[in-house]
This record gives structure tokens, C-alpha cells and sequence, in this order.
């Protein structure tokens, strides 16, 4: 594997040699733990975690030392009984407990469930329920929210004494027992469930520490780089640019703890702690470049997006500001990063790349696809206990993304929207994303999402729910200002005929949940208000 590593190395500049020299390897027996980690990191002195908090203290941890605890953890929870293929509900903060714990239960040969500080008891009674989950590892401060959720479970805490919970705990003496094959279970992700109820994605010992070659790349990771990505624990996002991608690199994970969204203070840590690469989704994006960007950080060299589709807008403002290209990324919690605009390549604006080496994309009636003739790694097993939704994900040869997109002639692949999103009027194809970039364009927004309207004439006509920017008010002026805007740069059938001012519902995970807007879309602002923007 590290073989693969170094050849995609050396090839961060050259996206053609990348793609043409990279094979997935075929593994057998690996535990990413102990047969990649370990070796890299003990006697490893260099920095392997940097968390940074609100008050601008830091704690560092070395690869050697992030070795040597985990045995510590592993040692520790085998003695409590924890043992290979029992489920653990991980629900920690970005706290150093969070990566210790994640390497000792993989070199446990644990199954872990990731869970976001922020669920609910309803969530919680899902994952235990529907995850058959054996153990729970949670934060002090978060286990009144176990109180109601039944179970024959083990109850760790970490960071203080709590009735009726074990406190977290080490011991000496770990030694690694039993095989762990690469076609194990690792991971088990319960999806953030923006039109349905959350699937629950299986991930192996290979697809996703091995499969994040692919993200490595994407990010442009070397190592000795300080990456800072900014995504909560229990996404699958915070298992690609938190832990795998960045220590498959040899790069140093960097946190920042903060309560409050703050773009100055985010800023200084950039500065401070000389990060060389930066990730994070767009609505941060949008938020930054409402703030002053100021001068470029001196040690900052790569700029990435990921989680929703970048706007063209907010990659021009950041080149503009600081000389940087901000590079649009596309993958699911089912895969590794798939897509992507990586180093030294030609960007068109408005795509979010070619396939990343090792990734066939195929358009099949524009939905991404991957065909499973030509498997990649990182690819989930399926949907877990659900074969019906498996089934349907993987039917006629494909894996369905449930994503439309359009390809041009060189390979560069646009987003149009989810399957579900798309929505047409007048019988034309709409895409939301595509009216929501032109609406950011326009000083007076910060956020938009964009949802059919039942229309008798048109079937359907877009309406665009609005977060204004700072300054301006939700008034008549307002959104007549944001309509011409619109008019000017859409073709006639795509013209918003419909703008709210409202605050966008979003998951827990910070996705926006349109089939909440498209349960509500009435009201708001009509084409009847404004005469002179009729079609």
C-alpha cells in the first residue's frame, strides 16, 4: 500500500500519469491500525493530532504517542470485555479520546458506530436498536441523553465520574489477537436522512482507511502538512479528512474548537499554526468570504470544499482575495472521494472535476454511477439489514449515486442535483444548484435553495428561499433587487418566480433539507408582485 501512496505522491501534479498508474490493491488480511499506522508512528516524533480550542489553547499529540495510547485504550476496553465484531457507539467531541479510541477499536477489530454529540434520544435508541450496538463511549456531559435509551450495553464516559457509567480507562500490555480480514466490517455510518429515514452504510477494514487514497489525492495532501479540516465527529467526512486521508499522507490532523462560528478567529488559527491545507464545506465558504478574508495565511497552500456543490461565486472570491484555487470535491458516506479538482489541474468553473484515480464515473440518464464491473475499493458493502435498499442502489450493473450531473469532452463533471431535487417547469429540467449559484451572485444573499412551486401553467415554477447577508432587510426592494439580478443572468424558463426570506432547515450534519422546503413551498413573494419581471 505504501507502494500506492508514494506513486500517488509523486504524481500530485500530473492528474493523467495518476489515473493511468493507479490499481486498487487486493488485500486480504489488514487491520489499517496495526498494519499501517503503527508501523509509521512509533518512535514517530512528529505531530500526529493538533487540537486547537476557542481560547486559543492547544494540545499536541504525536504520531508516537497516538500509537502508544490507543494500545493503552485497547488494552483497557478487551479487559472490560470488548471484544472482535462487538459494536461500539463512538459519540465524542473532537477531543483527543475521539482518535485514541478510534485506533483501539480497530486494532481491537471492533465495529464502530460514529455518532454525533448533537443527536436526539430517538437517535440514539436507532442506533442501539437498528445498530445492535454491544458498547457506548460518550462524553460525560452527554450521558443524561442515554437515560431514556434501553439495552443491555456497556456505558463509558469520558471526562468525569458518572453514576451507573463506567469511566474511561488504559491498561498496559496490549497484544494484538486474531486475524482481522480487509472484507471485515470497520465502520457502520447511519446517514444524515434528508428525505428519509437514516441507511445504515457498511464500510470494511480496506474500503475506507484504504479506500481514502483516493481522498489523499483529492486533498492534496504531502506529509508534514498541517491539515485543518472543519467537520463534526459522527460524519463521514470527519473519517476522511480527520483521520484517514491526512495519516495516510504522513500530515498532521488539526482541530479548532469552536462554540460559535467565528471567521476572524478561525483566521488566526490558520496563521498561527501554519496550516498548508484547508477544508471545509461550503456554507463556512460563503461565511468567509462575507467576512475579510484579509491576506493569504503564508503557509496555505491548498483550498478544498466538500459536503455540498462549491458556487462559482465563492472559488472566484477566494482566488481574487488570496491567489488560491478553492477545489470542489464530490463523494458520498457509500465512497471514498470519487471527484474532484486536484493540484496543478485546469478548473472550469462551475464543475467539480474529473474522476479520482482509481473511480470509472459512467452518466447513466446523468445520474453518477459507478459500474461494479470495475468495483473500487471504496465502495460501501451495501445498506446493512436493508437488501431492498441495496438491491435498488446496486441494480442493473451500477452503483446509483441518487446524483445528476452532466460531462463534457474533456471529462469534467458538473452537478445538476439529487435525483430528487431536479424538478421541471414547463416541461424544462431544472436545477436547483444552478438557480442558487446566480442567486449568491447577488450581494443581498448569503444562502439560497431553490424548490418547485406548483404551478397550473408551468406544472411547476422555482422558488427560491433566502438568508439574506449581513445589512440588508427582508423588504419588497429587497427581493425585487434579487429578481432583476436573476433575470439578467437566466434564461426565461429558469427564472425564479417566487423568492422567501427565511432561514434554511438543515440536518445535523449541516445539509440542507430541501424535502422540507418542497413540504412548505407557498407563500412568499410572486411573480404578480413585480409586473415588469413577468416572462
Amino acid at each position: 500500500m505504501k507502494a500506492l501512496r508514494d506513486l500517488l505522491l509523486q504524481h500530485r501534479d500530473d492528474y493523467e500519469a495518476a489515473r493511468a498508474a493507479f490499481a486498487w490493491p487486493e488485500l486480504d488480511e489488514f487491520n489499517w491500525a496495526l498494519d499501517w499506522f503503527d508501523p509509521f508512528a512509533r518512535g514517530n516524533a512528529a505531530p500526529g493530532l493538533l487540537v486547537v480550542e476557542g481560547d486559543g489553547s492547544s494540545e499536541v499529540l504525536s504520531f508516537d504517542d497516538l500509537a502508544r495510547r490507543s494500545d493503552g485504550r485497547a488494552a483497557w476496553l478487551r479487559s472490560i470485555g470488548v471484544a472482535r465484531g462487538d459494536r461500539i457507539v463512538l459519540m465524542l467531541g473532537n477531543q483527543v479520546e475521539l482518535w485514541e479510541s478510534m485506533l483501539a477499536a480497530i486494532k481491537l477489530g471492533a465495529v464502530i458506530i460514529p455518532a454525533t454529540t448533537l443527536l436526539a434520544e430517538a437517535d440514539l435508541r436507532d442506533r442501539i436498536e437498528r445498530g445492535r450496538a454491544k458498547h457506548v463511549i460518550v462524553r460525560a456531559a452527554d450521558t443524561g441523553k442515554w437515560d431514556g435509551v434501553a439495552g443491555d450495553y456497556t456505558r463509558i464516559a469520558v471526562g468525569g465520574d458518572v453514576d451507573g457509567w463506567r469511566s474511561y480507562g488504559s491498561a498496559d500490555g496490549f497484544v494484538a489477537e486474531g486475524v482481522t480480514r480487509a472484507s471485515d466490517t470497520l465502520l457502520l455510518y447511519f446517514t444524515s436522512g434528508t428525505t428519509a429515514k437514516p441507511k445504515l452504510v457498511e464500510h470494511t477494514h480496506a474500503s475506507y482507511p484504504v479506500g481514502h487514497l483516493s481522498t489523499m489525492y483529492w486533498l492534496g495532501l504531502q506529509p508534514g502538512d498541517v491539515h485543518l479540516n472543519l467537520s463534526s465527529p459522527g460524519w463521514a467526512k470527519h473519517a476522511w479528512s480527520n483521520v484517514f486521508a491526512p495519516w495516510l499522507a504522513g500530515a498532521t490532523v488539526a482541530i479548532f474548537n469552536y462554540e460559535r462560528f467565528d471567521a476572524a478567529a478561525l483566521l488566526r488559527v490558520i496563521a498561527k499554526h501554519d496550516v498548508s491545507t484547508f477544508c471545509a464545506p461550503p456554507t463556512v465558504w460563503r461565511m468567509l468570504i462575507q467576512a475579510d478574508l484579509g491576506s493569504r495565511p503564508a503557509a496555505l497552500r491548498e483550498v478544498v470544499g466538500a459536503g455540498e456543490p462549491l458556487n462559482p461565486e465563492v472559488i472566484e472570491q477566494v482566488q481574487r482575495r488570496w491567489g488560491l484555487t478553492l477545489r470542489d470535491g464530490y463523494g458520498q458516506t457509500e465512497t471514498t472521494a470519487m471527484i474532484g479538482n486536484t493540484p496543478g489541474q485546469p478548473l472550469k468553473p462551475g464543475s467539480m472535476g474529473r474522476p479520482l484515480p482509481g473511480y470509472d464515473i459512467v452518466l447513466v440518464e446523468g445520474e453518477i454511477c459507478l459500474p461494479l464491473d470495475n468495483r473500487p475499493l471504496g465502495l460501501m458493502v451495501g445498506y446493512r439489514d436493508d437488501d431492498e435498499r441495496t438491491s435498488e442502489a446496486m441494480r442493473d450493473g451500477y452503483y446509483h449515486t441518487g446524483d445528476v450531473a452532466t460531462q463534457d469532452e474533456d471529462g469534467y463533471i458538473t452537478y445538476v442535483g439529487r435525483t430528487d431535487d431536479v424538478f421541471k417547469a414547463s416541461d424544462y429540467r431544472i436545477s436547483p444548484f444552478e438557480l442558487e449559484s446566480v442567486l449568491i451572485e447577488h450581494e443581498a444573499v448569503a444562502e439560497a435553495a431553490v424548490v418547485p412551486f406548483p404551478d397550473p401553467v408551468r406544472l411547476a415554477v422555482p422558488k427560491a428561499y433566502v438568508v439574506l447577508a449581513a445589512g440588508h432587510e427582508p423588504t419588497r426592494e429587497t427581493a425585487l433587487a434579487i429578481m432583476r439580478h436573476c433575470r439578467e443572468h437566466l434564461a426565461p424558463y429558469k427564472r425564479v418566480r417566487r423568492i422567501e426570506f427565511a432561514e434554511l432547515p438543515k440536518t445535523i450534519s449541516g445539509k440542507i433539507r430541501r424535502v422540507e422546503l418542497r413540504e412548505r413551498a407557498e407563500g412568499g413573494w410572486s411573480e404578480a408582485d413585480f409586473p415588469e419581471l413577468r416572462a
